[in-house]
């Protein structure tokens, strides 16, 4: 028995790994030991869940809950997850690594069950299903850029908007203000735009320099 709690727990933390490893490959908040653990643990708590209180089932007027523990790691994984959600520069972040900590969650607690088929079939559709994702999803996701240059006048920012809209380009919002004096008085426009992934910046800032008056400062 022990034997097979060890192939469990192994089994586990080598699937979780795996999702790591492709959280870290991309960068993500959370990575290869943070799911490793997370699956690690999962299991651990799993066979205690269904083994660690055999010797308590031969006293009388005592019950037996294999799945309590279990849905306690379901609602406290929940924690972890929240800690790699983070808010930057008005948006969102790590959404879906929360959503694969809790995942691995449950494929470690499938290992801890004895269904390592379903643990691994399931992180085979996580995989997949991110790597598809990646793949594919920047041709039609859009995303937010910031750029900033120098004009001389507030008559020149109609034209440049017009240009842009003529080029379907869509315009967020945008800001100016009078920038150094080693600029000789120009205004500092930081323009906001969304586009689509793979949309190239070099378009954006061909249009730009088209201005004769304007000097592009930084893209982000």
């Amino acid at each position: 028995m022990v034997w097979t709690f060890i192939l469990r727990l192994a089994l586990a933390t080598m699937l979780g790994a795996i999702i790591g490893f492709e959280r870290e490959y991309h960068a993500k908040e959370a990575g290869i030991r943070t799911h490793l653990l997370v699956a690690l643990g999962a299991c651990l708590f799993m066979i205690l869940s269904v083994y660690g209180f055999d010797f308590m089932l031969d006293r009388d007027h005592v019950s037996f809950d294999p799945s309590r523990i279990a849905s306690q790691v379901v609602t406290g994984i929940g924690f972890i997850g929240a800690g790699t959600i983070i808010l930057q520069k008005q948006m969102v972040r790590g959404l879906t690594t929360a959503a694969g900590l809790w995942v691995t969650a449950a494929i470690g607690l499938a290992c801890g069950n004895g269904m390592f088929i379903i643990a691994a079939v399931t992180t085979v559709i996580v995989l997949v299903s991110l790597g598809l994702i990646n793949v594919y999803l920047p041709y039609f996701s859009q995303k937010e850029r910031h750029i900033t240059f120098l004009v001389e006048d507030y008559g020149l920012m109609t034209e440049i908007l017009e240009k842009l809209r003529q080029e379907k380009i869509t315009v967020l919002n945008y800001e100016m203000h009078k920038s150094a004096e080693e600029n000789n008085g120009k205004m500092l426009v930081t323009l906001e735009i969304r586009m689509k992934r793979y949309d190239n910046v070099k378009g954006i800032t061909s249009i730009l320099k088209n201005f004769e008056k304007v000097e592009l400062v930084q893209i982000s």
